[in-house]
């Protein structure tokens, strides 16, 4: 039963791992939208293709309000949600 617990605990921080550096990316992606980046920039293409599938998602049934984009801060809310309720859940299991 020590395998199974232990396999939780690794999936559970793996994806505590990922989360947060998603949430990373999507903070840059939101800091590079204040000014006005060079789109041919590699690292400028990476944010975008990586973090728009998402953000499109929420804009979908979210509009801009005043020009103002929330979809970055409901991206990282559900983020944060996660990091709480699952990887912590999973870690309690990992435990029992």
């Amino acid at each position: 039963m020590f395998v199974v617990n232990n396999f939780l605990l690794a999936v559970a921080r793996v994806l505590e791992i990922a989360l947060t550096l998603y949430m990373w990316v999507v903070i840059a992606r939101a800091v590079i939208s204040w000014v006005n980046p060079n789109p041919f920039n590699p690292i400028v293409q990476f944010l975008y293709r990586v973090t728009e599938p998402v953000l499109w998602r929420v804009r979908r049934y979210l509009p801009t309000v005043g020009g103002f984009d929330f979809s970055p801060i409901v991206v990282l809310l559900v983020i944060y949600f996660c990091k709480i309720f699952v990887v912590k859940t999973l870690i309690e299991l990992s435990y029992r």
